[in-house]
């Protein structure tokens, strides 16, 4: 009878095991509120941390090119949110949330990948930074007007998949992408851009990622 137990619950037992092994991960914080920790990037001038929120770039002066702080850690699916507030007030105000990255060699302080986009013209669509330099899906500028929140906090979601991307503004669906490239990389670094060529700051908090 004892072996007969045994047999019994041996197979109970692993597909318990399973079941655990596939339990998503619970949403983790990106960033502390107080330190560059898991992060790298330019963090003498371009990006400070200023009442709990990474800052980046200037109002006083020129950024004169792009900047990134991303991470050091590579992500593939997830679910990233993130509260964004971008200001400015000469030339080209521009940031974006960059993923499924990596950092060029030449120029070093210049990231190729995926970016979920902001500024005007370019809201909550998604860009495809120093590889193919086009937007591949942008949305309705009309709904864009109605959820922004120009020059105060926004929600940022970035929702990614095996290949299939959503972007999300303010609780609202702007970007549904499916990659057509299998050749295109699913997984990489995770960065916040500044763009160059403008008197302009960004603002992140609340950084929470969820892996899939």
């Amino acid at each position: 009878m004892r072996k007969l137990l045994f047999y019994f619950s041996f197979p109970v037992a692993v597909a318990f095991a399973g079941c655990i092994m596939i339990q998503p991960q619970k949403p983790a914080a990106l960033f502390d509120g107080k330190t560059f920790r898991g992060w790298e990037g330019d963090t003498v001038k371009t990006w400070k941390i200023e009442n709990g929120s990474i800052a980046g770039g200037s109002l006083e002066e020129n950024v004169p090119h792009n900047e990134f702080l991303c991470t050091r850690k590579q992500y593939s699916n997830f679910i990233l949110k993130v509260k964004f507030k971008l200001t400015g007030h000469e030339g080209f105000i521009n940031t974006g949330v960059q993923f499924h990255s990596i950092r060029l060699q030449n120029p070093a302080y210049e990231m190729t990948g995926y970016q979920a986009d902001l500024g005007d013209k370019y809201w909550a669509s998604l860009y495809d930074e120093s590889r193919r330099n086009k937007t591949l899906i942008a949305p309705d500028s009309a709904l864009i007007e109605k959820i922004v929140k120009r020059n105060d906090w926004n929600n940022y979601e970035v929702h990614s998949r095996n290949g299939h991307i959503q972007l999300f503004l303010n609780g609202t669906k702007t970007v549904d992408y499916t990659e057509p490239d299998k050749s295109i990389p699913q997984k990489g670094l995770i960065g916040l851009q500044i763009h160059g060529g403008g008197k302009a700051k960004v603002f992140y908090k609340d950084i929470i990622i969820e892996e899939l």
